[in-house]
């Protein structure tokens, strides 16, 4: 917690000072409350998102954010989403583990290798939109 600037639990505290450190950056990259939030969005924007990666990453976009993305911020999430799936489809055990650990396996329609490597890759994706800075702002 002290990370993340949280006061001794010996004194009240009115107000906390705010930081932003590259070691909270990595406390909520890996942690795995965050990872479990990242697969559970993933499988939102997947089946919610429509058919296309853009409308997919504006969707995951919009629940994260509540507005729509620009085109630049579309244009970068829909290329990391493709780097991540073709990475992910030569590695299809690591993809497994990261759609399924710790949140549980895939549903049955979506337990297929092809699947799980693009579930994977959108699980990558929603792990940068939960840190993004102004996603902190929105808490």
């Amino acid at each position: 917690m002290t990370t993340f600037d949280a006061t001794s639990r010996e004194v009240c505290t009115i107000r906390r000072a705010r930081t932003n450190t590259p070691l909270q950056a990595l406390v909520t990259l890996n942690d795995p409350v965050y990872i479990e939030a990242a697969q559970a969005l993933a499988r939102r924007m997947a089946a919610e998102g429509g058919a296309s990666p853009t409308d997919r990453a504006r969707h995951g976009f919009r629940l994260c954010l509540a507005r729509q993305p620009s085109g630049s911020e579309l244009a970068r999430l829909v290329k990391l989403h493709a780097a991540a799936a073709e990475r992910f489809t030569k590695d299809l055990e690591q993809a497994k583990k990261l759609v399924s650990d710790p949140i549980g396996p895939l549903p049955e329609p979506q337990s297929k290798d092809a699947d799980a490597a693009d579930l994977a890759a959108w699980t990558v994706v929603a792990n940068v939109l939960l840190n993004l800075d102004e996603m902190f702002l929105c808490r």
